[in-house]
């Protein structure tokens, strides 16, 4: 689904990517490890838009991508979701998610006008699939709560659910489980693979929690100063000795 070749991106004279390539298949987990620093956000950024590559290729879909704005690679299928999660405090939780919705022809001046039965029709449906996510996410209890009042990993489920609510085909997770407590954490992990199951999504996570990739991940590639060191199983990568050194600290 995502192909990414030998893929550069530099800021001054530090090289932030360094000849990367990255493959992932249709309807699978896929994580992204790597020390602090080792370019992994660099490498969403680039892929979903907000950077400029300075070499390689992306594919998407079979699609070459590159070089295409984030609005336009999100209408494609590809989405993603941001460390620090962002949602109009003062909309409730229910209202973040119908603004989210894809096609809301009510935005269209005319149709709000002249084709009101199609435009409540398409509202309901927004509605029904709205209810239906945040009854997997279990944020259905919260659903007129305002977004501003819930907790750090209460917005990431509703970021998720706000990303789900574009119906796309594959999502780029960052750092999803960062600074969420542990009961929150397995809530988390169990929603992005009962979506991944029920939706039939792709998911690319970055992760810093062996425990959480390890759990989820069908396949793992690792970061190193920008270089890719290793890919391989969870059960390959905790094994592998460059990426204990440079990830871990060593056996």
């Amino acid at each position: 689904m995502l192909t990414i070749k030998n893929l550069e991106k530099r800021f001054g004279s530090l090289k932030a990517l360094d000849d990367v390539s990255v493959e992932v298949e249709d309807d699978c987990i896929v994580g992204l490890i790597g020390p602090n620093g080792s370019g992994k956000t660099t490498l969403f950024n680039v892929v979903s838009g907000f950077y400029e590559k300075d070499g390689g290729e992306i594919y998407f879909k079979g699609e070459r991508i590159d070089g295409l704005t984030p609005d336009k690679i999100a209408k494609k299928g590809l989405c993603r979701t941001f460390q620090v999660s962002k949602a109009p405090e003062k909309l409730t939780v229910l209202e973040n998610m119908m603004l989210a919705a894809e096609q809301q022809i009510g935005e269209d001046p005319f149709s709000a006008l002249f084709m009101r039965s199609r435009v409540k029709k398409s509202e309901n449906a927004n509605l029904v699939r709205a209810m239906e996510l945040l009854d997997m996410l279990q944020l259905s209890q919260l659903k007129n709560d305002y977004a501003g009042d819930l907790s750090g990993g209460q917005q990431k489920l509703l970021s998720l659910g706000r990303v789900f609510m574009l119906k796309p085909d594959m999502i780029l997770l960052d750092e999803p489980t960062a600074g969420v407590n542990p009961t929150l954490r397995v809530q988390l992990m169990e929603a992005i693979k009962r979506l991944q199951k029920m939706e039939k999504t792709t998911f690319f996570i970055i992760e810093h929690s062996m425990k959480v990739i390890s759990s989820i991940c069908d396949k793992v590639y690792v970061l190193n100063f920008g270089q890719k060191i290793a890919e391989g199983t969870p059960e390959e990568i905790q094994q592998n000795g460059q990426v204990l050194d440079a990830y871990l600290g060593g056996p």
